[in-house]
């Protein structure tokens, strides 16, 4: 048996995250906090509970469950004592109502495969396969590996989302097994990207042009954050940044911002910053990627 992860969730008829119809696994632990994240119960990289309060019936059975005490009784409260939970789950056994959820679960590459294989038809008619996400997936380059070595034995593509916030030799373990790398630009500017995601953006624009430099098969993508990234500067360097790599196959892929990660950072208790952010409209969306194709970029938008 392989090393263990813990994993979030294992998403099945995913359309957007590598060509074809594909499984998305996703590992918890990321080195980055960006305000944006719309995983945000990826980031820590120990198993956390959540609380959904309008699923809620106040049954107790939850309470009854805790050996450890971090149930607060009681209607239209938070449930949970961050200082007394130990994130062991028998609450979320006990729970009737799916009010309880348990972000991170121990698995071993070979029960992942277990799960991702059964969709195997859907690849084969498709042209999809399996993608690893998060958080970050190569912070667990060795189970990557050896899960992606159970894909390729099996005739399954294979590709990594990545925020390229790892070591050079993270990338090197998994190189010969990955098909596409979806790689995050988020901002080029080092110091912006430090504000924004807690780190420099310069292990990562090293790593991308490692990455670029071995041939391997790369679409860059970039979160489209009104007021963070979405301005002539950044898709300037952005546009500077991928042409100074020389090579004509490498394109990106704009992903507008959304609040579909709020109710994650309720469940959480933890503050969303980006709140207030409004949605940019279609139309400006479509005005950005236009600048980047002025540019000389081949640019897309996911929706």
């Amino acid at each position: 048996m392989g090393e263990q992860a813990l994993i979030t969730d294992i998403q099945g008829y995913s359309i957007h995250d590598g060509p074809g119809i594909r499984t998305n696994v996703f590992f918890k632990g990321c080195p980055l906090h960006c305000k944006w994240c719309s995983n945000p119960e990826t980031i820590n990289s120990h198993a956390e509970i959540g609380f959904h309060a309008r699923l809620c019936k106040a049954c107790g059975k939850c309470m009854q469950a805790c050996t450890h005490g971090a149930i607060i009784p009681g209607a239209d409260v938070y449930r949970i004592d961050r200082e007394k939970c130990k994130s062991c789950g028998d609450c979320v056994d006990a729970c009737m109502y799916d009010a309880l959820v348990r972000y991170g679960d121990a698995m071993t590459p070979e029960e992942v495969f277990e799960k991702v294989i059964r969709d195997k038809m859907f690849y084969d008619g498709s042209g999809g396969g399996v993608t690893v996400s998060g958080g970050e997936p190569l912070l667990h380059a060795d189970f990557v590996r050896e899960l992606f070595l159970q894909c390729k034995e099996a005739g399954v593509s294979t590709c990594i989302e990545t925020c390229g916030c790892v070591s050079a030799e993270a990338f090197q373990k998994v190189l010969d097994v990955t098909d596409l790398f979806l790689f995050d630009l988020k901002i080029i500017d080092a110091e912006q990207h430090r504000a924004w995601t807690g780190v420099s953006s310069e292990l990562i624009l090293r790593n991308a042009k490692t990455i670029a430099e071995s041939g391997a098969q790369i679409l860059f993508r970039q979160p489209l954050i009104p007021g963070v990234n979405a301005n002539d500067e950044n898709v300037r360097a952005t546009a500077e940044f991928i042409k100074s790599l020389k090579r004509d196959d490498i394109g990106l892929q704009i992903m507008p911002f959304h609040r579909l990660g709020g109710a994650k950072y309720k469940a959480l208790a933890q503050e969303y910053a980006m709140g207030e952010i409004e949605v940019m409209p279609d139309g400006e969306v479509d005005a950005v990627c236009d600048a980047y194709r002025a540019l000389g970029v081949d640019c897309s938008v996911s929706r």
